[in-house]
């Protein structure tokens, strides 16, 4: 339980993303956003250990950095800043399931059928907390979110996968790192020059960058390493949640019961995740280091 109230911090945090997007960052930037939101705090996080990865993990945290961080935080920011937050997170909820199946493909690892049930009630709980009948649509954020999504489930399953061959902090900081060093070419090519920081600018990069990456994706893979890669998936459903109960205390708006009820019903889904999650603990889950 530990462990999952551990990881469950992460999908807490990043439920503040949506917000500090649209109240402190400059507009219409994803790009740039992605590259100040990664690449500083994984420098600060090397330049604590010095150590770099070395032989075949040269190229696995490249691949890692690309799935877990540069790719999607790209896909992320471009459907945050072209669609609401609740069209975003309707769309990256269906990313337990995407893990779900790409587990049982990829893991030694069969999610039992309550996980797929649990998946399908959480979707449908985060699409009644954040779905309403004015919602606008655009193709082009629609196809990013479920890209996203679809990025984040392989990087969730390979880091399971792979393993890690140094410290959490160390192995946080080179996806990080190779994450935003892969987008820094395309922010000069596509949105050009920088633009002017003000401060409430850089207050937000400040708790993007600190707390919602390098806290936030720490305690993420630390999870991923303890937990099924499934049960990891389903927690992320929280995010929704906690941008709700955000915009509620600091933006002011009302919760409709639908929202109370859809709230209720993510929460329901995660528990039922965990039904019997530790027999399934001293069983299935793989050590994080069998794959290494």
């Amino acid at each position: 339980m530990r462990d999952v109230l551990l990881t469950a911090l992460a999908p807490i945090i990043w439920g503040t993303t949506y917000f500090i997007t649209t109240q402190f960052l400059p507009p219409n930037r994803p790009l740039f956003v992605s590259v100040i939101r990664a690449l500083p705090i994984g420098l600060l996080m090397l330049a604590g250990s010095g150590e770099l990865p070395k032989s075949k993990w040269l190229w696995r945290a490249s691949v890692l950095g690309a799935l877990n961080i540069g790719l999607f935080f790209a896909l992320l920011f471009t459907a945050a800043y072209r669609l609401p937050g609740g069209v975003v997170a309707t769309l990256m909820a269906i990313q337990p399931l995407l893990v779900a199946m790409l587990a049982w493909v990829i893991l030694p690892e069969h999610p039992a059928l309550r996980t797929f049930i649990a998946a399908g009630f959480g979707l449908f709980g985060v699409g009644l907390i954040v779905l309403g009948p004015a919602v606008r649509f655009d193709t082009v954020g629609v196809i990013a979110g479920m890209a996203g999504a679809l990025v984040m489930a392989c990087g969730t399953v390979w880091t399971k996968r792979w393993g890690r061959s140094a410290s959490l902090l160390v192995f946080t900081s080179w996806q990080l790192i190779a994450g935003g060093l892969m987008l820094l070419p395309f922010v000069f090519a596509i949105e050009g020059a920088p633009p002017t920081l003000t401060t409430r600018n850089l207050l937000g990069f400040a708790w993007l960058g600190i707390v919602g990456t390098g806290i936030a994706y720490a305690l993420w893979f630390r999870g991923i390493g303890k937990l099924k890669a499934s049960t990891v998936a389903l927690l992320g459903l929280l995010s929704p949640v906690s941008a709700m109960l955000l915009d509620f205390l600091l933006l002011k708006q009302s919760l409709t019961r639908v929202q109370i009820g859809g709230a209720a019903l993510v929460l329901g889904s995660i528990l039922i995740s965990q039904l019997r999650g530790a027999e399934d603990s001293s069983h299935d889950v793989i050590s994080e280091r069998t794959w290494k």
